[in-house]
């Protein structure tokens, strides 16, 4: 959790290097992931040599300011990206949640606390969904 100043793109690597940890907990053979799918705002330098160096192919479109994105040897892995869809909508999702949208809560804590209760509400209906 960060401030709201914070550009996402700053925070892949330490996300990266928790999710690792945590997989590394569970002892599953692959414990690094093969692709990172992210938007144009995580399309930097500094993240895609960070990612090459970790052995994690970046699945990242260039900005249309980027040299690379002119340049035809440059492929780009569109069905990857595409699964991408299913975590912007379940964003999507959470911001109909008024509270989570606009950011009631200002200590994190407490935010976090309410985006586990909407998972939880989320959860109870699609579990109780075909008994109404």
């Amino acid at each position: 959790m960060t401030g709201g100043e914070v550009h996402d793109s700053t925070m892949m690597q330490p996300v990266i290097e928790r999710a690792v940890a945590t997989l590394i907990g569970t002892r599953r053979q692959r414990i690094r992931p093969r692709k990172m799918a992210g938007d144009k705002g995580y399309s930097s330098r500094k993240n895609r040599d960070w990612l090459k160096a970790q052995r994690i192919k970046p699945v990242i479109p260039h900005k249309d300011n980027e040299k690379a994105r002119h340049d035809g040897r440059v492929k780009f892995d569109k069905p990857t990206y595409r699964g991408r869809a299913v975590i912007e909508q379940c964003i999507g999702w959470l911001k109909e949640n008024r509270r989570i949208g606009t950011r009631f809560e200002k200590l994190a804590i407490s935010f976090i606390a309410m985006l586990q209760l909407a998972m939880i509400k989320r959860y109870l209906k699609l579990l109780f969904s075909d008994r109404a």
